[in-house]
């Protein structure tokens, strides 16, 4: 008869591995991916090393759950941002700023998402990352294009273009610990210059995102 787990061991499994990613954030946002080891995690996690092979494989996995875990937080938070505006200027300003701000804060773990060399299956999950800002980008041009607010483009093609310009523009300022003040404020005239058609306010907001 196979061996099935009790409903109390698999809550302090399922337990025990959200504390071995929460402390993979943790020493992800302070070492990076190179420094990020299994005997490293465990260590945090307060667990035995051996332990943690019960629920990742190997470095690999971690990782890529690492940044599933972690990139999911950032779509969440600049959708929910984007989600309080009206316009698609305002929107795409909206998720610009609110990525960007978040990044600066938490540079070292930005730098990870965004550039750090790392294993083959989280570059693939870099990919899902970078495609999911482009997704959103995506929909608010083609409400703006469909509205008259916008210029006719391909929004996939723009939206590709402002995530690799963000994204690029973010990672000497993340390396090296040195944003200019203007930084977040140039992105978001960069990507209203790369929309075309009026901008409404300052940023891009108009009166009713203010």
């Amino acid at each position: 008869m196979a061996y099935r787990r009790t409903p109390a061991v698999q809550a302090r499994l399922d337990a025990q591995r959200e504390a071995v990613l929460r402390a993979a954030v943790a020493l992800l946002g302070e070492r990076g991916y190179a420094r990020c080891s299994m005997a490293a995690v465990a260590h945090r996690a307060g667990i035995a090393t051996g332990s943690i092979y019960q629920h990742f494989a190997n470095k690999a996995e971690l990782s890529a759950e690492l940044f599933r875990t972690v990139v999911g937080r950032e779509v969440a938070a600049v959708t929910e941002a984007a989600a309080r505006m009206s316009t698609p200027h305002a929107k795409i300003t909206a998720v610009i700023e609110t990525f960007a701000a978040r990044a600066l804060k938490a540079p070292r773990l930005a730098y990870a998402l965004l550039a750090e060399p790392a294993e083959a299956i989280v570059e693939t999950e870099r990919l899902v990352f970078r495609r999911a800002f482009r997704d959103l980008f995506a929909e608010q041009i083609s409400d703006g294009i469909a509205n008259g607010q916008l210029p006719d483009q391909p929004p996939e093609l723009t939206a590709a273009a402002l995530v690799g310009a963000v994204g690029e523009a973010l990672v000497g300022p993340l390396d090296t610990g040195s944003p200019s003040d203007d930084l977040i404020p140039a992105l978001v005239s960069f990507a209203m210059r790369a929309l075309g058609g009026p901008t409404q306010g300052e940023g891009g907001r108009d009166a009713a995102d203010a």
